[in-house]
């Protein structure tokens, strides 16, 4: 009886954490685990202030305290009543434009009611009674306000709330003016395709002919209807015709319309709009169809003429965050951008006629995202932030434009992400690391020094004690040519490294991106914890072709996706299959969209090595995918066959040796459902058993009506009877 007693008693002393499990609901239906942020900041034109939306009020914060001191907006108390999303100021601050009833069309395109604000009048305007609207922008000035509905241009004048209409020939599948297309809008991440000039006096947009692209058909069922729905939207696929793209100016005085040149090459993409200094010049981002090179045109708004400033070339491909780093200085004479030039993403200074003034930074690390310029002191500043410490980490810096005089601004091993002042005075720093849930603080610049501290997760923090979460264990491992790899696993909570444990991989695994990295994570990482509570070692790898290392070793696997990043997965296996505490036996690998391929993939090629592979909507066969991604990586499958089919899933089939699970949406306007269906029936040809499911009408993310509970709940269970 004195030993049950002692046994009992130390039962009871044990820490709450070691008597909570972690359950799927906890993660994806009642949010436990949910990490609070700062959102929707906006900088006011006096660096002392910032604005931000607390559910349906705007208010406004003094930077030095970190305390609200005026509500700027109350929207319970508006006529009619609002419940607004998000909102925009007016470049002087007098107007906010609200945006309402806001309806997903795809990932980042909507269409929207928009109210308009007069802070001084302390009236409300509904922008438009014709109909929802899309992108709706203030000019310069803040007098009236661009929109896009229906595939059209309109305008308002604000003092009259006269719309004019300045297309009429859009329509669905065929023409678009003002916003982008399908392909553009999912790889490029570019919706709104118009841009007013600096002083308000014309409207650039950008027209898609999509007459030409190729549809793709998906049937929508709709919860049981009698007949389904067809669906069908323009998608061109890896080799096949892109929508004509051309480019006009508007001049709202006398209506008429100017046509710009783009270039002889009707092979290309506007992938972005720029404003410069100078109010009669737009910059214009164009890539040529191999997205090999890259070139900065100015656009004269008075004429439509154009000029090629600065062309950049490349063997492979140009990476996509060049096109986000291009900033325009006050002083009108300057702009800086980032290249890969030197084997490393770095900044450099140039003049106005694209002329190299020098680089501002350096180094055998990356440059990770440029902040912006501080042009107030004799001696401009640059800010960043970049992997100099480590691939794993995020340091924030401050450079002089001359290259000289660099700084650490924030030091503290992890992540650190920044939104800076419009003036440079102020900096909010989004930080977490492996140990540490986001903290988000307010800094003062000069002085590098805490102002306050915005969000800390302190709940979160004791949340994840309660629940005994096991610490990142980085690792690095060879792969066949002899690079270092990087990884990390988490191992139950009772590990006993006399005992062996199944281990189930997880990765993405596509061009340039990270999962390794010194941070906190999100939805996955917690139900890899609860599958390390029942006994798993889950293990998270990046192979070559992923990011924060360099040009040399992102650009591999250009023309050859699939072929090394699997060769390391194998690798990864058998590495983690020769530690002492894990049972070679039972080793899986899952993933989703590009880490569902490789999933397949590597569970294909290694012939037996992985017991268990779970892919989630994976791309199957490059040919399948939309042209800007998989071209970028791949060149046209006319000029790169062998690329496409020789590390296409479907081409290995027949290797299968293990459990294999393929999950799909129906409803994937991205990678389609046709990529699961060609796949099943390889397999099917080739007489391997496998399972597989479907969710009707979900789309890329899996989600709505319970499917994520649904999702991993399934995967869990099965990965229970598999691995």
């Amino acid at each position: 009886m004195k030993y049950i007693l002692l046994i009992i008693s130390a039962l009871a002393a044990l820490p709450v954490s070691a008597q909570k499990d972690i359950s799927v609901a906890d993660i994806y239906q009642q949010g436990t685990f949910r990490q609070k942020s700062v959102y929707g900041i906006n900088w006011m034109n006096d660096g002392r202030y910032y604005s931000a939306q607390e559910g349906n009020d705007i208010l406004k914060y003094d930077i030095t305290t970190g305390e609200s001191v005026e509500t700027i907006l109350d929207g319970d108390a508006l006529q009619p009543a609002v419940n607004f999303r998000s909102y925009t100021f007016s470049n002087d601050e007098s107007k906010l434009l609200l945006l309402t009833d806001r309806e997903s069309i795809y990932r980042r395109s909507y269409t929207a009611e928009y109210y308009v604000y007069d802070l001084k009048a302390e009236k409300l305007t509904k922008l438009s009674d014709n109909g929802k609207q899309a992108y709706a922008t203030f000019s310069p000035d803040g007098s009236k306000v661009a929109f896009v509905r229906d595939n059209n241009l309109f305008y308002v004048s604000l003092a009259d709330m006269k719309e004019t209409q300045i297309t009429n020939d859009g329509k669905f599948n065929e023409l678009i003016h003002g916003s982008t297309d399908w392909v553009y809008e999912e790889e490029l991440s570019f919706t709104r395709a118009f841009e007013w000039s600096g002083d308000g006096e014309q409207l650039f947009y950008l027209t898609f002919d999509e007459s030409g692209v190729r549809e793709y058909n998906m049937q929508k069922w709709n919860k049981g209807e009698l007949y389904p729905e067809d669906y069908k939207f323009k998608y061109p696929k890896a080799g096949e015709d892109n929508s004509k793209v051309t480019a006009t100016i508007y001049n709202l005085a006398d209506g008429k319309a100017n046509a710009v040149d783009l270039g002889t090459d009707q092979e290309y993409y506007v992938a972005r709009i720029y404003q410069t200094q100078n109010d009669n010049v737009l910059s214009l981002m164009r890539l040529n169809r191999l997205q090999n090179q890259l070139d900065i045109l100015h656009v004269d708004t008075k004429t439509g003429s154009t000029t090629t400033v600065l062309t950049e070339k490349y063997d492979t491909y140009v990476d996509l965050d060049f096109i986000d780093d291009l900033t325009y200085l006050k002083d009108g004479k300057h702009f800086v951008h980032s290249s890969e030039k030197s084997g490393y993403k770095h900044l450099y200074l140039y003049t106005i006629d694209g002329k190299l003034k020098n680089q501002i930074t350096s180094g055998d690390w990356e440059v990770s995202s440029f902040e912006g310029v501080d042009e107030s002191s004799r001696r401009p500043v640059a800010y960043f932030t970049s992997t100099e410490i480590s691939p794993l980490d995020r340091t924030f810096y401050s450079i002089e434009l001359s290259g000289k005089n660099k700084k650490t601004l924030r030091g503290e091993e992890g992540v650190h992400g920044v939104n800076m002042s419009s003036d440079y005075k102020y900096y909010i720093d989004y930080y977490s690391s492996a140990k540490k849930p986001l903290n988000v603080s307010l800094y003062q610049t000069g002085k590098n020094k805490l102002v306050k501290v915005l969000e800390d997760n302190a709940s979160l923090e004791k949340t994840v004690k309660d629940y005994a979460l096991s610490p990142k264990e980085f690792f690095t491992y060879k792969t066949v040519d002899g690079t270092d790899l990087n990884g990390y696993m988490i191992k139950p909570t009772d590990f006993d490294e006399n005992k062996e444990y199944p281990v189930l991989v997880y990765q993405y695994s596509g061009p340039g991106s990270q999962q390794v990295m010194n941070s906190w994570n999100g939805g996955n990482y917690y139900w890899h914890q609860m599958l390390a509570q029942d006994g798993y070692i889950v293990a998270v790898i990046d192979t070559r072709g992923t990011g924060g290392r360099g040009a040399e070793f992102k650009k591999l696997t250009y023309k050859q996706l699939g072929k090394y990043e699997s060769e390391d997965h194998i690798a990864g296996a058998k590495y983690l299959g020769n530690l002492p505490y894990v049972d070679e036996s039972r080793i899986g690998i899952w993933g989703w969209s590009y880490g569902g391929y490789m999933s397949s993939l590597a569970m294909f090629k290694g012939e037996g090595l992985f017991k268990a592979a779970i892919a989630v909507a994976p791309v199957t066969n490059w040919r399948f995918y939309d042209t800007i991604y998989t071209e970028r990586y791949m060149d046209t499958p006319q000029n790169n066959a062998s690329g496409y089919d020789d590390n296409s899933p479907t081409s290995h089939v027949d290797k299968l040796n293990g459990n294999y699970l393929l999950i799909h949406g129906t409803g994937d306007d991205n990678v389609h459902f046709q990529n699961a269906v060609t796949l099943q029936n390889a397999l099917i040809a080739a007489g391997k058993q496998f399972d597989s499911f479907y969710y009707p009408d979900r789309a890329h993310g899996i989600y709505r009506d319970n499917a994520r509970m649904h999702l991993y709940t399934m995967m869990t269970d099965w990965l229970k009877e598999n691995l």
